[in-house]
């Protein structure tokens, strides 16, 4: 067969979407209805009608079999590691893959994949299959959506005595699994039959807990650990610490001795970035931040004691009530205390007191909350009194941002995951406030009623789609918040930059002016003491004859002014004595010392 014509098109136009455009309507047919036909007309019922706006091609209709379609996809991780390598540690992934690239099967293997791989890119090439074509419009959309949340789950303490869900935990893996912390703050407030369980919800079995935990004393911290998430680890309210692996059941592997751990209660407990994964460290209000293995809880690894005055002495020590780490800076953390000062440390100082670096204070009582900005570790948010705040590191005087006084206290609080600008804060009336300060700063962009008791704890996912709140009376209740408060706006990061930067200098020029003002002070109260004394060196003469001068200058100034009166003003009335004293005065350049000299006449 000769082919007469080719026909060619572009790869690329393959798939394109129709382009429609506007026309005014037009009429194909148009039938009179014909009123004779009205008798011939019969009532079909029932009545089944389609409507298909496309000429219909064949009149042949086939009986097929039903086929289900479902839609799957791959989601490609790094993986294939040997077990004895941990991906995390980039010198053993980098030592791995030399090794791996001198063998010789791995540049005939690569040789090989390389074709098939090209043959795939060159297709993606030619066409976008996951171009959108109506994105301007759906920014718009989530634009223009107001802030809002909605309850997606509340999880209830099963005991009859409720208590306090003092610390949430998401499981690292899958967020479907929520550990939580169940313990009554309040001093000596136990009761006889309280339960010292805590508890691992199935989120979607909300009304019996999958596994129970059962400590020998409540439990006020629990941890995932993001390395292994079948390990736990919880700061116990008698000081001690504690770790479970869920494979082994409810009952903990190992418990730390009560002579070496904390004497208050365990407020923090966060696992540090090491090979092993084992290691984690804890703070109390006992004045003491201790590191552990949880392969050896017989003693901790290390310790440091929350003196400011850097003696290390614990009768000095402030109490700390929240820890923060950040796994980018493993040997900086930092401690927020009941006395409202936030304590920067770091780790791998040479001696205790250098292990203290800085002291931030601006709360009027105990920080609750203290959580480095995910996109700027330098930018940090502290909860404590009435109000929020943001620090910077550079700033050690004051705050450069913070919240409005509110009439209740503020329990807790973190930062989204996924908007640099949008933080959470809980209240002790039941309200959870979202912040987003590109967009407001005197109000929280969405405030929302979650109960009536007071909220104690607040844990976001790394989605930062899905809130946990915890309640006085153990009411976990979870938010699902609305796609504009969870979704990264356009520029914002450049936004929060300049904002951040704009007033880290702003306070900087604040505090310079401070401290020159206070040097002013200094100088001028030195000056002050320095012209007391010079009078102090005078002979008791001279003090004499100085006295017996002013009084006399006074004398004779008040004699001028009633004669200078009675000239004016032969009928006039006497003014205020004290204030033509000071006139007159004035007028011959000289201080009125009228007091003075009283004293002075006195003596």
């Amino acid at each position: 067969m000769e082919i007469i014509y080719v026909y060619t098109r572009k790869r690329s136009e393959f798939g394109r979407p129709c382009s429609f455009s506007d026309r005014p309507a037009e009429v194909n047919v148009d039938i009179p209805p014909d009123p004779s036909l009205a008798s011939s007309f019969i009532l079909r019922n029932p009545v089944d009608s389609y409507v298909q706006h496309t000429s219909d091609m064949s009149e042949h209709e086939v009986n097929t079999e039903r086929v289900e379609v479902e839609s799957r996809g791959v989601n490609h991780v790094e993986g294939g590691w040997p077990k004895d390598i941990n991906p995390q540690e980039v010198e053993q992934t980098i030592r791995f893959r030399k090794k791996v690239e001198k063998d010789e099967n791995y540049v005939n293997t690569i040789v090989h994949l390389g074709t098939l791989m090209e043959h795939c890119v060159k297709q993606n090439n030619a066409i976008n299959i996951y171009e959108e074509y109506f994105e301007e419009e759906e920014m718009v959309e989530v634009e223009d959506e107001p802030p809002s949340a909605k309850t997606i789950n509340v999880i209830r303490d099963p005991n009859v005595t409720k208590r306090t869900a003092t610390h949430l935990s998401w499981h690292p893996d899958t967020c479907k699994k929520l550990a939580v912390a169940y313990s009554s703050l309040e001093f000596q407030q136990n009761m006889k039959n309280m339960s010292f369980d805590s508890y691992i919800w199935d989120l979607e079995n909300p009304n019996k807990p999958e596994l129970v935990l059962r400590p020998s004393s409540p439990l006020v911290s629990l941890e995932y650990n993001p390395k292994d998430s079948h390990v736990l680890v919880g700061g116990c309210y008698n000081g001690q610490m504690a770790y479970w692996d869920t494979r082994k059941g409810g009952l903990p592997v190992e418990v730390s001795a009560v002579e070496v751990s904390h004497r208050d209660p365990v407020y923090g407990a966060i696992w540090l970035q090491s090979k092993t994964g084992t290691e984690c460290f804890s703070a109390s209000t006992d004045g003491q931040v201790l590191w552990w293995d949880i392969r050896k809880l017989s003693e901790p690894t290390e310790m440091l004691v929350l003196d400011i005055t850097r003696k290390g002495l614990l009768e000095n020590a402030l109490g700390a009530v929240t820890l923060e780490f950040e796994p980018t800076m493993p040997t900086k953390f930092m401690v927020g205390t009941e006395q409202g000062i936030v304590i920067a440390c770091n780790r791998k100082a040479k001696t205790p007191p250098e292990k203290i670096t800085s002291t931030y204070s601006g709360h009027h009582g105990p920080v609750y909350a203290l959580a480095r900005n995910p996109f700027y570790p330098k930018i940090f948010l502290t909860v404590g009194d009435w109000t929020a705040r943001i620090w910077s590191e550079e700033i050690k005087e004051s705050s450069i941002m913070w919240t409005k006084y509110h009439l209740s206290y503020l329990t807790d609080g973190c930062w989204s995951t996924v908007r640099p600008a949008v933080f959470f804060t809980t209240r002790s009336d039941g309200t959870l406030d979202v912040w987003d300060f590109l967009f407001k700063q005197n109000d929280p962009s969405l405030s929302l009623k979650v109960c009536d008791e007071p909220l104690s704890s607040l844990r976001l996912q790394d989605n930062g789609c899905v809130v946990g709140c915890g309640s006085k009376l153990g009411t976990v209740t979870l938010l699902e918040i609305s796609s504009g408060l969870c979704t990264l706006q356009r520029n914002e990061k450049m936004l929060a930059t300049a904002m951040f930067e704009r007033e880290t200098k702003r306070e900087k020029i604040l505090e310079a002016r401070h401290r020159e003002m206070r040097l002013k002070e200094r100088a001028r109260s030195e000056g002050q003491e320095s012209e007391v004394e010079e009078r102090l060196v005078e002979s008791p003469q001279e003090v004499l004859d100085r006295a017996r001068k002013e009084f006399f200058e006074v004398i004779e100034a008040e004699l001028q002014r009633q004669a200078r009166a009675e000239t004016q003003h032969p009928l006039g009335k006497v003014k205020d004595r004290v204030g033509e004293e000071a006139a007159a005065a004035a007028a011959q350049g000289e201080e009125s010392q009228l007091p003075k000299d009283k004293e002075e006449e006195e003596e």
